[in-house]
């Protein structure tokens, strides 16, 4: 919650109370009063923080394609997950793409930190930018990719167009990246 004087449009939060709680999220429901007087309950999801990579290389990006259960959909997506306990997101970042892919990622930089549903859900949500990699050998995770794949990055937007690529994380990294090449900084 902020610090200081309460502004005219903040809600006021009377309490939460935790419905469900585990090592990958905790969800409960608040009791929130809007600034008009309208008071309701809210249900609150916190999931642990996540990182991500969009590892670039020769004009493409590095992505793994797999299948979303929630949703029923196959679809690509950058390298990552969530950040273990006591674990930084740069080095959560790398390690997701290592085992998810078996490529080692050069030269990562901070390129965004976002929230994916900010309304309803708290989980930070960190890319990174790799310059490069390395193959390591190592096979890719069969729970996380049924196949890795070097994408164009001039393929990207059709990607984007057909649905091929909808998660979040992968659409916000994605949309930097591209940004980025457009400014010649890529």
């Amino acid at each position: 919650m902020g610090t200081g004087p309460k502004r005219a449009s903040e809600w006021t939060i009377h309490g939460e109370r935790v419905l469900d709680d585990t090592r990958k999220a905790v969800l409960s429901i608040a009791d929130v009063e809007l600034p008009d007087g309208v008071r309701f309950e809210q249900y609150v999801l916190r999931v642990p923080r996540a990182a991500m990579v969009a590892v670039i290389d020769d004009e493409r990006v590095l992505m793994i394609w797999r299948h979303r259960f929630i949703a029923d959909r196959w679809v690509w997506e950058l390298p990552g997950g969530y950040l273990d306990p006591a674990e930084g997101p740069e080095t959560c970042a790398a390690r997701e793409v290592e085992e998810e892919t078996g490529w080692r990622p050069r030269g990562m930089e901070k390129v965004l930190t976002f929230q994916p549903m900010i309304g309803t859900i708290d989980q930070e949500n960190v890319v990174y930018l790799a310059r490069g990699a390395d193959y390591t050998g190592s096979t890719s995770d069969i729970n996380e990719a049924e196949r890795i794949s070097w994408i164009p990055l001039t393929d990207v937007q059709r990607h984007l167009d057909d649905g091929s690529i909808i998660g979040a994380g992968s659409v916000a990294g994605l949309l930097a990246v591209l940004l980025l090449r457009a400014q010649g900084r890529l």
